[in-house]
């Protein structure tokens, strides 16, 4: 194992009677990509702002990049990178005066790290003069990776950073954050796409505050323990609602185009299955095994 650039143990966080964090506990390694994955209201905001010392955990320690966040905050604060999960820039300021104000702050410049920052500063530099404020989404998001990198953190603390964002911008922004993890850099996003838990390293799976599970995105979908069933029909609605209706079913719910449907365990009989949705007339009916996915696995876990 390598060196452990973050490190929570136990954390737990209450608001009031609302338990947001509850005994979560995870490592990160150095040059490591590690995701949270869950579903909005998971905890993983919470999970960030104890990282990153701007809220106290109620019980629990953690350590990031060897640094206690309660007590040392002013350690934590110069060796890591924040992006909250709102844009947080100055938005009357323009691109460059943005990346200029943070690179101060930090008592660096562009120029001192442009080799880190400098794939997506490229890609902003032609909206130098823009003001914050009128860029585009995943324009917007660049800019925050930028100013977040700007003095070369340890640590990069990125809280849903591709949500609102477009496809394409959504796939450059995982690109650019492979290509920082190989400049030894620990990044640790949280996400609710759960197609973009297979683009870690490590994922936490998080639901309710609690952890279901961590490990490697593959490791994760070979483990899903039913067969996986892969439906679809002209009347779709009518479809799930039959399935979930179905005596031996596990779980049916929509996936794209297609319902994902497990069979309880020991019950997998797909003859007997198409014929009784045959039974009720459902036109162009198509039943096919498939492989799991990650939403497939939390599902099974979360039920």
């Amino acid at each position: 194992m390598g060196k452990i650039n973050v490190k929570a143990e136990g954390l737990e966080k209450n608001y009031g009677k609302v338990q947001a964090v509850r005994s979560v506990s995870f490592e990160v390694e150095e040059g490591e990509l590690f995701g949270l994955i869950g579903p909005d209201g998971a905890g993983k905001t919470s999970i960030f702002r104890m990282l990153a010392s701007l809220i106290l955990p109620d019980s629990g320690t953690v350590r990031v990049a060897g640094f206690d966040p309660v007590k040392q905050y002013q350690d934590v604060r110069r060796r890591i990178g924040y992006m909250p999960g709102r844009f947080s820039l100055y938005q009357d300021l323009s691109v460059e005066e943005n990346v200029q104000f943070f690179a101060s702050v930090f008592g660096t410049s562009l120029s001192e790290n442009y080799e880190l920052v400098a794939d997506i500063y490229r890609q902003i530099e032609p909206f130098r003069d823009r003001k914050a404020g009128a860029l585009s989404g995943g324009m917007k998001q660049k800019l925050a990776l930028c100013c977040a990198l700007i003095h070369k953190p340890e640590v990069l603390l990125l809280d849903e950073p591709t949500t609102g964002v477009d496809p394409v911008s959504r796939k450059e922004f995982w690109q650019m954050l492979k290509r920082l993890k190989t400049k030894g850099i620990s990044v640790v996003v949280s996400t609710p796409y759960m197609d973009e838990a297979g683009l870690c390293d490590r994922i936490a799976l998080i639901q309710k505050g609690k952890i279901l599970r961590i490990d490697a995105p593959e490791r994760i979908s070979e483990s899903f323990p039913f067969g996986l069933w892969l439906l679809r029909a002209r009347e779709m609605f009518a479809l799930l609602t039959s399935l979930r209706k179905y005596p031996h079913a596990q779980s049916a719910y929509s996936f794209g185009e297609d319902i994902h449907f497990v069979f309880q365990k020991g019950k997998e009989n797909p003859e007997a299955l198409k014929e009784y949705l045959q039974g009720l007339a459902f036109k162009d009916l198509e039943i096919r095994e498939g492989k799991p996915t990650i939403e497939d696995c939390f599902m099974a876990m979360d039920s």
